[in-house]
């Protein structure tokens, strides 16, 4: 989709201002990928100091989670790089734990989360 935008945009440059219309759209297109690559870095410097794999409330992350977010917008719930679970390509399994060894597991497809389930710890009897 977004690379569909940036082809109208220049085609639009260009068919209503000519060669500064391809300069401006072409400014506006990277532009547009410098701001995205910015939110990218924030999102990894933010989780790069924390613990792999670790939450603080796995139960509170489960509860925020919901069908369609993307790798970035999971970091950014959870504060921290999830831990690879599986080494299979599709669907990518990522895990968090919280200090109560409760678990959030969610899969990515296609970079959308499309299911996540949360494993209690068990409670001593």
């Amino acid at each position: 989709m977004g690379w569909a935008l940036a082809a109208l945009a220049l085609v639009a440059g260009y068919v209503g201002y000519g060669g500064p219309g391809v300069l401006l759209a072409l400014t506006v297109i990277v532009f547009w990928l410098m701001l995205q690559f910015s939110r990218a870095l924030r999102t990894m410097k933010r989780v790069a100091g924390r613990p792999v794999g670790a939450v603080d409330s796995a139960v509170m992350m489960h509860s925020k989670l919901h069908a369609g977010m993307r790798l970035p917008d999971i970091l950014k719930l959870s504060g921290s790089l999830g831990r690879k679970v599986g080494a299979a390509p599709e669907p990518e399994t990522f895990a968090w734990r919280d200090r109560g060894d409760d678990e959030v597991v969610v899969e990515l497809q296609g970079g959308l989360l499309t299911a996540w389930r949360l494993r209690r710890a068990e409670s001593p009897a």
